[in-house]
């Protein structure tokens, strides 16, 4: 079974003086660059994803630093970025069409925002049959506020890998780099 690195969204705006921070985003991206190195080590694919809003957005508007991938991951020349504009990875791009010329039948993926990006290309990655595995501790999200009430990040955090652990195998970094 060929396997890819899915990063979804890790671009400057959901880190600290970011137009939209997430709670602990570097700690996601340490869990991110470990993969990294195992899949390059591996001579696996990695895709990388960039949200691109429009200009009048809050963030991630085009042209800006905000809507960079972040200067640490591990891109190389070659590497795959794949612009999208919704938060499901596989809509209105080439994903899928790009997964199938590499020959890959599993993602693991990681990246931002839990509750948005990697909740609807995670249900779309196994209603497309690549049997993802998602990284917990490889992702990260933000407080969401609901009728006047508050969700920590924590809570938003487990509430979705507990709804995605019926889409996706759920796994830590440790667990994935040691299997």
């Amino acid at each position: 079974m060929k396997q890819a690195l899915m990063v979804i969204d890790v671009q400057n705006d959901y880190f600290e003086g970011g137009a939209m921070a997430l709670v602990h985003p570097e700690q996601a991206l340490h869990h991110i660059q470990q993969l990294e190195r195992w899949f390059l080590a591996q001579n696996l694919p990695i895709i990388y994803i960039q949200h691109i809003n429009s200009a009048q957005a809050s963030f991630f508007r085009p042209d800006t630093n905000g809507a960079e991938l972040h200067s640490d991951l591990q891109l190389q020349r070659n590497s795959i970025i794949l612009q999208k504009h919704k938060p499901n990875s596989f809509l209105a791009t080439d994903l899928d069409q790009i997964l199938q010329q590499l020959s890959v039948n599993q993602l693991v993926i990681t990246g931002m925002m839990t509750h948005m990006c990697i909740d609807s290309t995670t249900r779309a990655a196994t209603e497309l049959g690549y049997q993802p595995i998602l990284i917990a501790d490889a992702t990260a999200t933000r407080d969401l506020h609901f009728n006047d009430q508050l969700t920590s990040a924590r809570d938003v955090q487990t509430a979705f890998l507990a709804a995605l652990s019926n889409f996706a195998t759920i796994q830590k970094t440790h667990q994935f780099i040691q299997a």
